[in-house]
């Protein structure tokens, strides 16, 4: 890592501030990005991150401050402004045309020609970049936008903003959507883009991302700065109370008691994404399912949830087998699913919080045909103080809350269907540190509550804290069960890639 740096090269932002409705968003922060060093960004859902970096790129504009690159004061009216100066910033959430190719979509607003694009050239421009940043294994010029998955989106998104050759490069939570394997590759590029000189930002809600690709790291908490330290001088600890303002002991702290009679069974079930799987899940217990990106995780999390039809074998809920055709028959079998794109599968972001909240509610709070409003609002009221879920009111647009913020909406909206079988598929994506401790006070409380729950999740630090029990797969298929006591980061692994290992053991014989 750079340990040097030159203050007359980079981005410098002095006395940023930005008010909405009466929120101060920010309050006169002074964060600077070097040339030729990573700075990572962190701090709470709602600390201020994502309005900075909209203010940098021209998105918002600033109430206060001053914006320097390479110690020139900028004020950019919009991206495509700050874009023509030097700065891009990869979204989290990658817009792509869903009936164009790769290549068009990583030229958008760019594409060669005046008139007429010209094919050829925009393909091979895309190969050549493709190439460059080393992505040939993960991306293909002519797959249409459609057909690419999460991951490949984001590595789309990558690529756009890197083929302008930017001086600056923020980066928002990039790895979201990644593999470790695709995550590997992205830091070698960083790695590389640092020691060309780029000035770079990282914004990450995970440890382990920052202690590995960042120089720096710069805390806000509530809008303030509250801080700049060099990682190599820093802890995970530090870092924690400086963005949460207190410590977060036992972060994974279950109480866990005696579990009671099962209420979910699968009996040899095959779809199309997944194979004969069988396990049981009783009432109390949390039930988590790891392995590799791919393994049919979010697949047999939709299979229980009724959103992919069984080919053969049965789902028991509740001691009968239930016929699960649809999502519906799955909420009035008690089954609930908090799924991985809550904004995309789980929430209408134009709507309020209010109504997204009593979305499943909305037969027991209706009268001849009519909501009773009253009764709806009370509901939410106690729902938002039960799940201190931060909204200014009960009729803030979901779209405008924190990633943890959204995921407690949708587990209330559970929690207020009083549903005995809950199915969280990364329930703590995009979900900063104080917001995981929550959750995790949640699902803890749930299942003290007796509500059966199976969480899919890729962290296996989350994994090994809140799991009862541990089923993991690979490709669609169950390999291994461990308990809580004999579950370790090396076992998980060794089952989340038994047939590679397998394989190699073969191959060496």
């Amino acid at each position: 890592m750079s340990t040097t740096t030159d203050h007359g090269r980079g981005l410098e932002a002095t006395g940023l501030s930005k008010a909405f409705a009466g929120v101060q968003a920010l309050d006169g922060v002074d964060v600077t990005f070097p040339a030729g060093q990573v700075t990572a960004l962190m701090g709470e859902n709602g600390a201020g991150k994502s309005t900075l970096l909209k203010i940098l790129d021209g998105d918002y504009q600033p109430d206060s401050g001053q914006i320097r690159i390479d110690g020139e004061t900028v004020a950019f009216a919009s991206p495509v402004e700050a874009r023509h100066g030097g700065l891009r910033v990869v979204a989290q959430e990658p817009e792509i045309v869903p009936f164009v190719s790769v290549a068009e979509n990583l030229f958008l607003g760019a594409l060669p020609g005046k008139v007429v694009v010209r094919r050829d050239e925009l393909r091979q421009q895309a190969v050549d970049a493709i190439e460059r940043f080393g992505f040939e294994r993960m991306l293909d010029a002519d797959t249409i936008g459609i057909r690419l998955s999460p991951a490949q989106r984001q590595l789309v998104e990558i690529l756009r903003c890197l083929i302008d050759d930017p001086r600056i490069l923020l980066f928002d939570e990039p790895t979201s959507s990644l593999s470790d394997s695709e995550t590997d590759v992205l830091f070698e590029l960083i790695d590389r883009l640092r020691a060309e000189g780029k000035a770079i930002g990282y914004v990450s809600h995970l440890m382990k991302e920052i202690f590995r690709i960042a120089d720096r790291v710069t805390v806000l908490r509530d809008g303030k700065l509250i801080g700049t330290r060099a990682v190599a001088e820093s802890s995970t600890d530090e870092i924690v109370r400086m963005m949460v303002g207190r410590d977060l002991t036992n972060m994974y702290a279950r109480n866990r008691s005696e579990l009671g009679e099962t209420v979910l069974e699968l009996r040899h079930v095959t779809t199309d994404d997944v194979r004969d799987i069988s396990f049981s899940v009783r009432s109390g217990e949390v039930l988590a399912i790891a392995g590799l990106v791919g393994a049919g995780r979010s697949e047999l999390a939709m299979t229980i949830s009724g959103d992919v039809p069984v080919h053969s074998g049965e789902i028991v809920v509740g001691g009968q087998v239930a016929t699960l055709r649809s999502p519906r028959d799955a909420i009035a079998r008690g089954v609930g699913l908090a799924p991985e794109e809550r904004k995309a599968d789980a929430l209408v972001m134009i709507r309020s919080v209010k109504e997204n909240l009593s979305l499943a509610v909305l037969d027991q709070l209706t009268r001849f045909g009519f909501v009773k409003r009253q009764a709806e609002s009370d509901l939410v009221a106690e729902y938002i103080q039960r799940m201190r879920i931060r909204t200014p009111h009960a009729e803030q647009r979901v779209e405008n809350l924190s990633g943890g913020n959204q995921q407690k909406v949708v587990l209330a909206r559970w929690l207020a269907k009083k549903t005995r079988i809950l199915i969280l598929d990364e329930p703590t994506r995009g979900v900063d540190v104080g917001a995981k401790a929550e959750i995790y006070q949640i699902i803890d409380q749930l299942a003290a509550a007796g509500v059966a729950i199976v969480v899919v999740s890729s962290e296996l630090p989350e994994v090994l804290g809140l799991a009862d029990r541990i089923l993991v797969m690979q490709g669609g298929a169950i390999t291994g069960e461990l308990s809580h006591d004999e579950a370790t980061e090396e076992r998980i692994l060794a089952l989340a890639m038994a047939s590679e290992l397998e394989a190699m053991e073969g191959s060496s014989r």
